[in-house]
This record gives C-alpha cells, structure tokens and sequence, in this order.
C-alpha cells in the first residue's frame, strides 16, 4: 500500500456537490493498494499513521502523533498513486489493485484506524471527488508498507 500524508489544517472531500467527509486538524492521506497487498498491508498501513509522529508539539516541533494530539485522519482512495510514467507521456497503472481487492483493504484500513480511537472520515470509493485542504506547514510524506 502506498499513502500520501498530508498535514492539514482541515479538509473536505466533496462528491457531484454533496460534503461526504469533512475534518479539522490532523492528516488527510491519499491511499493506494497495489496488486499482492493484503489485510497485513492495510493494518500496517492504518498502525503507522496514527502513530505517525509528524503533528507540532508544544515548541512546535513534529513530535505527535494523532493518537497524542486527537487529530482526524481523512482517507481518500487514490489508485494514481501507483501510475507510472517512466516510459511515454500516459501513466501505466498495472501495478494498481483492481477495485474489488483495494476497496476491502481500504475498508480495513479505516476500520483499522478506528479501532485504534482515532476519528476517521472518508471520500467515496471509485467516484469523482473534490478535495479541498488547507495544509499546514507544508509537510508531505509518501509511505509505502
């Protein structure tokens, strides 16, 4: 799995106009499963970034995870993340999941995240969406499990 983290000061994920997940300080992640990803990947993927210690702390150095600061976690699917442009101008995205194995280990990721006591909202799998963020930093991390 692959994740693109993102340190935000809020953030809303908007479909065909309706607001399905919106949130306030902690991260919001675009995330990716690739074919050969299973429930380890995703449960490895949700411990890591609510342990994730990437928050400020009192002197404003990132030092806190979610689980310290009480932070949200947006997750929002993204197969692109595994496109690759090494060769021509059109992305191959071979090494993506197909839908109906990444779905599920998205839903075990944010289950994951959750059972942890973490708040987590989400876009919608396979749709259009809109994502609105006011990051803050900037801090933007790539992780791979």
């Amino acid at each position: 799995m692959r994740a693109v983290v993102q340190r935000v000061l809020s953030a809303r994920v908007v479909v065909a106009d309706d607001v399905v997940g919106e949130m306030q300080e902690g991260l919001l992640c675009l995330v990716a499963a690739r074919e050969g990803d299973g429930e380890q990947q995703a449960d490895e993927m949700a411990r890591k970034l609510v342990h994730l210690r990437i928050l400020a702390d009192e002197e404003g150095r990132m030092n806190r995870s979610l689980l310290d600061t009480g932070g949200s976690l947006g997750v929002v699917s993204q197969f692109t993340l595994y496109g690759d442009c090494s060769r021509g101008r059109r992305p191959f995205f071979g090494e993506a999941a197909a839908p109906e194995l990444a779905e599920p280990l998205l839903e075990r990721l944010i289950d994951t995240a959750r059972e942890h006591g973490v708040r987590v909202v989400t876009g919608r799998f396979g749709a259009q969406m809109r994502v609105d963020l006011e990051n803050d930093g900037p801090v933007t991390l790539i992780v791979d499990v």
